[in-house]
């Protein structure tokens, strides 16, 4: 086994080395770090890329999380980075997983286990120095690819070869993988929209359709996260075209109903999707006329920011807002009240939910870009100073009634205004 372990690492066919990308991974400083301390910590000890940012590299994508596999159990793990005053954190130890941190650069590292129980949502797990055993018991082929520092690649299932020719492959039967963690299913519909070239495996189908009901044992925050991935795909809106996915992905999210809203956009439009984050794609696909949006807000733990967010846009567009809502003086309170951002969120549901006078829209929202917020020239220490008036509850109703003539005044208030609206609040 050892002999044909070393094949495959020094195989030329199976190697990252003359790869640029994989050239400039490999060359951070945190990495080099890492991969240094642990051949030096004794000569059978062995650290490897795994998954997805080896993934990522073959498919010429961005490389933002760094995971690496290890045949060192997890308390020397720890030993090697407390040694060496590294930063660690203890993120997923039941499973053997470190997560190092150099540079403020993150670095998980996981001990090669195998499975001996699962329950659909949690793995009892054992520690192993077998790398076969580590990449039998993962998801996919396209999962379960390793690689050392200087790019030679262990990868027995064909996941590189797989990922080549766009094929999305359980490792192993289908039916137990999925039986394994639920949440497979949808890491599939990911994989599957982001990768793929054929088209799906009836058989494949058939199982996660009698597996859907699994999906009630995984928490409503790791969906919830899932979700977020399979959102921010850049071929996310593939999904309107892929008649299998979208059933499977609306089985499962119902109330993401939708969805068509990003399907056939023109590039402007598709432009403005790709500038948008979660919270935003999320209320495009939720708000309309049901209670769907209030629903949604209620299962899942969205934060405080992705919950006002669509709240707003939810409290605008749940009802059709009337042609007046989107006159530049409303807009210009709107943008007063609410920051520019959320201002621009509004003007791009309704670009792309419209079917006409877009091009008004769109000049609007350029206005907006460049407009300069104006700050309102009265504040409270002036009228403390000014009119001999004291901090509490009278200031504040003057302040906003001040500040709401001001706004509808075109940015404009004189002194008399300012005397009438303190005369009629002090009486």
């Amino acid at each position: 086994m050892i002999k044909f372990l070393n094949y495959l690492f020094k195989s030329k066919k199976n190697t990252f080395k003359d790869e640029a990308n994989f050239k400039q991974l490999a060359s951070n400083n945190g990495m080099q770090q890492l991969f240094k301390l642990f051949s030096s910590y004794s000569e059978k000890a062995e650290l490897r890329f795994v998954g997805g940012c080896l993934r990522k590299l073959i498919s010429h994508e961005r490389v933002d999380d760094i995971d690496l596999s290890t045949n060192l159990i997890p308390n020397i793990v720890v030993e090697i980075l407390k040694k060496n005053k590294i930063n660690y954190y203890e993120t997923g130890i039941n499973y053997g997983t470190i997560t190092a941190v150099i540079d403020k650069k993150s670095f998980e590292i996981t001990t090669l286990r195998k499975d001996i129980t699962t329950d659909g949502r949690h793995a009892q797990v054992e520690y192993t120095q077998d790398w076969l055993k580590d990449a039998s018991r993962r998801d996919f082929t396209i999962n379960a690819i390793y690689s050392d520092l200087d790019g030679n690649l262990f990868d027995p299932y064909n996941g590189k070869g797989d990922l080549k020719i766009g094929l999305i492959k359980f490792i192993g039967d289908p039916a137990i993988r999925i039986k394994e963690d639920y949440l497979r299913i949808l890491r599939y519909i990911r994989f599957f929209l982001e990768y793929s070239k054929n088209q799906h495996d009836k058989k494949i189908v058939k199982i996660i359709k009698q597996n859907l009901g699994g999906l009630k044992q995984i928490s409503k925050d790791r969906k919830l996260q899932e979700l977020k991935k399979i959102i921010s795909i850049k071929n996310f809106n593939k999904i309107n075209s892929d008649k299998i996915s979208k059933e499977l992905f609306l089985l499962i999210f119902p109330e993401l109903k939708n969805i068509n809203r990003i399907n056939k956009l023109d590039d402007s439009s598709k432009n403005i999707l790709k500038s948008k984050n979660f919270a935003f794609i999320l209320s495009l696909l939720l708000i309309d006329k049901s209670e769907d949006c209030d629903y949604f807000i209620y299962k899942y733990n969205l934060s405080n920011k992705e919950k006002d967010k669509i709240i707003l846009l939810n409290s605008i567009f749940s009802l059709e807002p009337n042609k007046d809502f989107f006159a530049k003086e409303n807009l210009l309170k709107i943008l007063l009240k609410n920051g520019k951002e959320n201002l621009i969120d509004i003007l791009d549901f309704k670009i792309l939910t419209s079917k006409k006078n877009k091009d008004i829209l769109i000049e609007l929202k350029k206005y907006f870009i460049e407009f300069e917020i104006p700050v309102m020239p009265i504040k409270a220490k002036d009228l403390i100073e000014r009119f001999d008036l004291k901090e509490g509850k009278l200031l504040g109703s003057i302040l906003r009634e001040i500040e709401e003539q001001w706004l509808n005044n075109n940015f404009k208030i004189s002194n008399n205004q300012i005397e009438g609206i303190i005369k009629s609040k002090r009486i």
